[in-house]
């Protein structure tokens, strides 16, 4: 499907791209928005020390009650299926934050390229293939290698300096008043 018109929640009908969700609006907002918004919450959330120690307390209280359960198959089931439930859900969470992240560092990175002295070529090579990125640094090895052989070569080149006459002098001075 390439193009469709799709009845959004308040009648109205818009064109979408089937790989673009941008389409969907509530309260002025995309759905991707939303869940960006939503996204950045929960990820804060979970990586709030007190989170963690909200979820401590509620093993805790769940490995109390298994006595009072007899160790039931549903006292078993209760924690398999919260811990499965909000594993699965934090996944995508966490994706869509790293998704994110990793654009902003790759649009970062490539205005820094753009404005450097750099190569241009290198700018949006996170879209390539692994062959193609693969080819692109060893590419930069090469170079790297080569800048470092004219490096060495130019320092075994350089003959040493001869001491100059002031050189001398200094060194004989420094020989009197050491004796």
């Amino acid at each position: 499907m390439r193009n469709a018109f799709v009845p959004l929640i308040s009648g109205r009908v818009e064109r979408f791209h089937s790989w673009d969700i941008e389409w969907c609006h509530f309260e002025g907002e995309t759905l991707q928005q939303l869940f960006g918004k939503v996204a950045n919450a929960v990820a804060h959330a979970a990586g709030h020390p007190l989170t963690f120690v909200c979820c401590c307390l509620i093993v805790i209280v769940w490995a109390i009650a298994g006595p009072f359960a007899g160790y039931s198959d549903t006292w078993q089931l209760i924690i398999n299926t919260g811990t499965t439930i909000i594993t699965f859900l934090m996944v995508f969470l966490i994706q869509n934050t790293q998704n994110r992240d990793g654009a902003a560092v790759q649009a970062k990175l490539d205005e820094l390229i753009r404005a450097s002295d750099g190569e241009n070529v290198f700018v949006g090579i996170e879209h390539l293939s692994a062959e193609e990125v693969e080819a692109f640094r060893e590419k930069c090895e090469r170079a790297v290698a080569a800048i470092e052989r004219d490096e060495e070569k130019k320092l075994t080149k350089q003959k040493p300096k001869r001491a100059t006459k002031r050189t001398k002098s200094r060194k004989a001075v420094q020989r009197a008043a050491g004796s």
